[in-house]
């Protein structure tokens, strides 16, 4: 199988994956050179009948659960798709922030109808890509041949849809999965046109040894990354300080150096916690410059080698600066310690914050790595159909998986609900829509329709859309 790119995007019911759902995917196959080898893949993806989308992703995609219902497939033909026309042997899957997006939320809806979640992004030398960080990068140290585009505040902005118009690339229906993956393609072709050194280093950086080879040198490395100041492009300059003391060598943290780090050696552990919590408070004393690098997300990453003259202008960082506030960090072996235990507590109250508030089962994905034994059991319920799923009933060392199989069959194959287990079914969606009365999800979510229905300058679109969204809180509603 020769090597091959498979460019994808989805449209989602919102933006959280451990609750909203896949309704529309598109993805095209291309060649190295980017140009296409099969005929594009679209379809809906059917809604099931316990969810209730944002209104405010529907008005942006124009995409009804009824939709998705009416032409769509369901989640686990979706999840066999991913695996057996996506994720075959040499594919590079890209999207345009898929990684920190589109690809969570296949993980999610791989985990809800028991696949492995992560295979499909690295088995059988399949990688994954993501053109976002190549545009930004390109943007902060290559920019030339391309045009730029300004959101209307004036900072730098790098939206697909104002990319491609500017670059005059053809993006018609923006927010539409199938022209959302042609102008990704059509980004990738602009870059490699006009700064092919950089859009194939970047290409081989996806590699995770690649990128661990770079970032444990010891050595300052330039890294673009969308937590960064726009102002700055997004990128700047940082050294790689130890790894994460609770996720190891996975991820390691980072020291922006272009702030200098007088000021934060001479902090606690207790400080340090304190000043790393992001706040909109301007007169806040300044973050400490440090953050989490996930070493198998692609980041993008580069010697600072690649730092001309032109290149330390565009993101107002420059070598001297750079040598000097390596130096002063140096000169305090402390820091990095307190930095670890300050992640170390961080964590901790994370943690405890889950704990009083319990996620659903469907959002327990990395709760824990599942063992071999239950994805044996795994692979044995992906076989079974509506009609020899009625006598099955698996079992599982792993509670979350146990947890998942009433909703899994409810939702993929409602007519093999026995009577009990349609009674838990309804229970389940009981609890969670309508648990709280006036404040529950349910009619809070009435609520929020009613009110953008008011509103005096509403489209004709808009307004039908919400109608549609009312029919279908009422459908899925558990006391109709």
């Amino acid at each position: 199988m020769p090597a091959s790119l498979y460019f994808y995007d989805l449209e989602t019911s919102g933006v959280n994956p451990k609750k909203d759902r896949v309704m529309q995917f598109a993805g095209q196959r291309t060649n190295l050179d980017l140009e296409p080898i099969q005929e594009p893949d679209v379809f809906y993806v059917k809604m099931t009948d316990d969810v209730l989308p944002d209104p405010g992703a529907i008005l942006v995609t124009g995409i009804t659960p009824q939709q998705t219902i009416s032409d769509g497939i369901s989640e686990k033909e979706f999840a066999d798709f991913i695996y057996n026309k996506v994720a075959i042997p040499q594919t590079t899957i890209v999207g345009y922030n898929s990684v920190r997006f589109d690809n969570e939320f296949i993980r999610f809806l791989l985990y809800r109808n028991y696949f492995d979640s992560y295979e499909w992004s690295y088995k059988n030398n399949v990688s994954v890509w993501d053109l976002l960080d190549v545009v930004r990068m390109t943007r902060a140290l290559r920019p030339d041949g391309i045009k730029w585009p300004f959101a209307s505040d004036g900072k730098p902005t790098n939206r697909l849809e104002k990319l491609t118009d500017i670059n005059k690339i053809d993006h018609i229906g923006a927010h539409d999965a199938l022209s959302d993956v042609k102008a990704t393609i059509g980004v990738a072709k602009l870059i490699k046109k006009h700064q092919p050194k950089l859009f194939s280093y970047l290409y081989d950086m996806r590699s995770k040894q690649a990128v661990v080879n770079l970032v444990n040198s010891g050595m300052p490395f330039v890294y673009t990354s969308g937590r960064y100041d726009a102002n700055y492009q997004k990128t700047t300059v940082v050294i790689n300080l130890c790894e994460h003391p609770v996720y190891g060598a996975s991820r390691v943290i980072v020291y922006d150096l272009r702030y200098d780090p007088t000021e934060f050696l001479s902090l606690s552990i207790e400080q340090l916690v304190e000043r790393m919590q992001f706040t909109k408070d301007k007169d806040a004393p300044t973050r400490v410059p440090v953050k989490a690098l996930t070493i198998n997300r692609c980041p993008a990453v580069a010697p600072t080698t690649v730092l001309t003259g032109k290149a330390q202008k565009s993101i107002s960082l420059n070598i001297k600066t750079i040598d000097k506030h390596l130096n002063i960090l140096k000169s305090d072996p402390t820091f990095v310690g307190r930095i670890t235990d300050a992640f170390q507590q961080i964590h901790k109250k994370t943690q405890a914050h889950f704990l009083t508030e319990p996620l659903a089962v469907d959002a327990q994905l990395y709760d824990g790595f599942i063992n071999d034994a239950d994805k044996k059991t795994m692979a044995n319920v992906r076989e079974y159909t509506a009609k020899t799923i009625l006598d099955f009933n698996p079992s599982f060392y792993d509670e979350r998986l146990s947890q998942l199989w009433l909703l899994y069959k409810a939702r993929q194959f409602p007519q093999s609900l026995s009577d009990q287990e349609q009674v838990d079914y309804q229970r389940y969606k009981t609890d969670k829509m309508l648990a709280g009365g006036k404040d529950s999800v349910l009619a809070k979510y009435v609520e929020d329709i009613q009110q953008r229905v008011q509103d005096v300058n509403i489209t004709a679109r808009n307004k039908s859309l919400l109608e549609d969204l009312y029919l279908w809180a009422e459908y899925i509603n558990p006391s109709s």
